[in-house]
């Protein structure tokens, strides 16, 4: 019995060897970098991330796939676990057109029936994918459902790249959250102290101006230039102007479409003479409605629209973009649904009426031919 016994042991050992573990699915991971390769987003301008995922659950035929975001979560904040948006967890807003403004990306599943919508590329058989990510800046407006706004801070709140299931599906194996921290990436040009600034170099400052270092008495350099004069390709900074502060900014203005400022409508509008990269938003007489944010392009402008409340009064309302020093601010009028159908009526109202009453004429007519037949053979019936 204990040689049987012994042997069982043996070749049960030897069965556990022989077979080998089932290989874990690939958690899913994602990787940031910025231009210059880091996982860093600048606190004034707008940063692109270069994202890749892999190891997320590739569902072939699948409706919908991931969202990729950029914001902040909080405690339990995923989706599958009872997470919600604007109470967990919050993102940059951006619409879900395939054109969009870039802060928000949809990687479909392969093979999906949205598949034609989607902006941030398609989910490979595996589960990897790459797209981009804007990112405004270290601030940005989150909206919940109930559209109540908060402002989120990346240099108070740790920040990063959110990716959860898209079109309201809920699958944790492609929930997660990638930390990304905030760092100026705007580097000047380093300079040799050890090397005298070139007077004939454009780029030098002006005799005279104040960099912040004690200036020796000039001496006589053969091919100085003569005190007073300004050497060749420089420029001369104007009254108050710092020196090499370049030149300064146009004056910000701000444009609507008055001919679509009635109540209830989308109004469109343009504002130029912005800090580029900045990201904006745009209120209507302190809070009665807002838009975006909205990112200011390279040659200072943005454009976008905003809902006008159906409720609004008749008159004069103020429209005013945040975000920048210096906002500005436009006085346009709003008309009221009431007074746009009283314009609409005095030339059609008479016509409707004339409309009506020759169909009501019509249709008496037509009843007519239809009773004549019937009168006729009666009266045939009470001759008879």
């Amino acid at each position: 019995m204990r040689s049987r016994l012994l042997a069982a042991l043996l070749l049960a050992a030897t069965c556990s060897l022989a077979v080998p573990a089932a290989p874990a699915a690939a958690a899913s991971r994602v990787t940031v970098a910025n231009p210059d390769g880091d996982a860093a987003v600048d606190p004034t301008y707008a940063t692109t991330l270069q994202v890749r995922g892999s190891g997320f659950q590739s569902i072939r035929g699948g409706h919908g796939g991931i969202y990729v975001f950029f914001g902040a979560v909080d405690g339990t904040w995923q989706p599958s676990r009872g997470g919600a948006t604007g109470e967990d967890y919050w993102y940059v807003p951006d619409s879900e057109a395939r054109d969009n403004q870039g802060f928000q990306k949809y990687v479909a599943f392969p093979g999906s029936d949205t598949a034609g919508s989607a902006n941030g590329g398609t989910m490979s058989a595996k589960g990897t994918w790459s797209t981009t990510v804007v990112v405004p800046g270290a601030t940005f407006r989150a909206y919940d459902r109930d559209d109540s706004v908060r402002t989120i801070d990346c240099r108070r709140l740790t920040c990063g790249v959110i990716t959860v299931g898209a079109h309201g599906v809920k699958n944790a194996r492609n929930e997660t959250f990638t930390p990304v921290r905030v760092a100026s990436l705007q580097q000047a040009a380093p300079t040799d102290p050890a090397d005298p600034a070139d007077p004939t170099d454009p780029a030098a400052p002006a005799a005279g101006a104040d960099t912040g270092a004690p200036v020796a008495p000039p001496g006589p350099v053969a091919g100085a230039v003569p005190e007073g004069s300004v050497p060749s390709g420089a420029q001369t900074p104007a009254a108050g102007e710092v020196p090499g502060a370049g030149a300064a900014a146009s004056t910000p203005t701000l444009k609507v479409d008055r001919a679509s400022a009635v109540a209830g409508n989308v109004l469109a509008f343009t504002a130029a003479g912005l800090p580029p990269g900045r990201q904006v938003t745009v209120v209507l007489d302190d809070g009665a409605a807002g838009a975006g944010p909205f990112l200011v392009g390279a040659d200072g402008g943005t454009a976008g629209v905003l809902a006008l409340p159906e409720d609004a009064a008749a008159g004069t309302h103020e429209l005013r973009v945040h975000g920048v020093d210096g906002a500005p601010a436009v006085s346009f009028a709003i008309t009221g649904t009431d007074a746009v159908a009283a314009t609409a009526r005095p030339g059609s109202e008479r016509a409707g009426l004339l409309v009506a009453g020759a169909a009501g004429l019509v249709l008496l007519a037509a009843a007519g031919r239809a009773a004549y037949p019937l009168l006729r053979t009666r009266r045939v019936r009470r001759a008879a």
